[in-house]
């Protein structure tokens, strides 16, 4: 597939189709989806996401959202002590080989408090209608002097009239429920869970994804680097 097919996917801005509930969303999708960055949005996510990642070994990683286990692999790789993987979908938690992994909710996980080191949550925060809650589980779980990683599809990108969509297993498109969450959101809710927010990176596809005689896209991805105070 070309990629000015796939961004053609990623991007609806004709007509968008009715959004699923992301646990029906994924439903569909979890036996085709990889634990790989597996097309332009999430290779450009990844990429920032890494570039603002502490040294993983030997660490205690949280990996919130986790899917197919995307950050988990990662994070095994890199030689962390522990990796739990955290998803409110049945069906990707299924397919995901890289991590313990339980069934729930991001707002209150199960978790004892100051249990992991480092929380990595990779373009899962859209799926909920707020965020307060989210970001006081993760400060709640980190040690002190803990670290998190948190990507959103960027707020420009869905009011440009962006859409994260898929193709199901019956050919058909859908959209995932996705809910907008500005900088201020984010200021906000990891201020209340008492996190500092120490990085910020705005990533835009790469120019030739969208050809060159196009000016540079927006952002696509919102990825910031959370610290919990010693």
């Amino acid at each position: 597939m070309t990629v000015r097919a796939l961004l053609a996917r990623l991007w609806r801005r004709q007509s968008p189709p009715e959004p699923l509930r992301s646990v029906d969303a994924y439903a569909r999708w979890a036996a085709a989806y990889p634990p790989v960055a597996h097309n332009i949005l999430m290779q450009t996510e990844e990429t920032a996401m890494l570039a603002l990642m502490p040294p993983l070994a030997g660490q205690r990683i949280l990996d919130l959202g986790s899917g197919s286990g995307r950050y988990a692999r990662i994070a095994q790789t890199a030689g962390a002590a522990s990796v739990l993987g955290l998803d409110n979908s049945p069906a990707m938690l299924h397919h995901n080989r890289f991590a313990v992994c339980v069934q729930s909710s991001m707002d209150a996980l199960p978790l004892a408090s100051q249990s992991v080191d480092g929380v990595v949550c990779g373009l899962a925060v859209g799926h909920i209608p707020a965020l307060t809650a989210c970001y006081a589980e993760i400060s709640r779980v980190l040690v002190p002097g803990g670290w998190a990683l948190v990507s959103d599809f960027h707020p420009f990108a869905f009011l440009s009239g962006g859409r994260r969509t898929f193709q199901a297993a019956d050919g058909q498109t859908y959209a995932i429920e996705h809910y907008l969450h500005l900088y201020e959101d984010h200021h906000r809710a990891a201020h209340l869970a008492s996190l500092t927010i120490e990085a910020i990176a705005e990533p835009r596809l790469p120019q030739s994804s969208t050809g060159s005689n196009l000016p540079a896209p927006m952002p696509i991805v919102l990825v910031l680097k959370l610290l919990k105070p010693p």
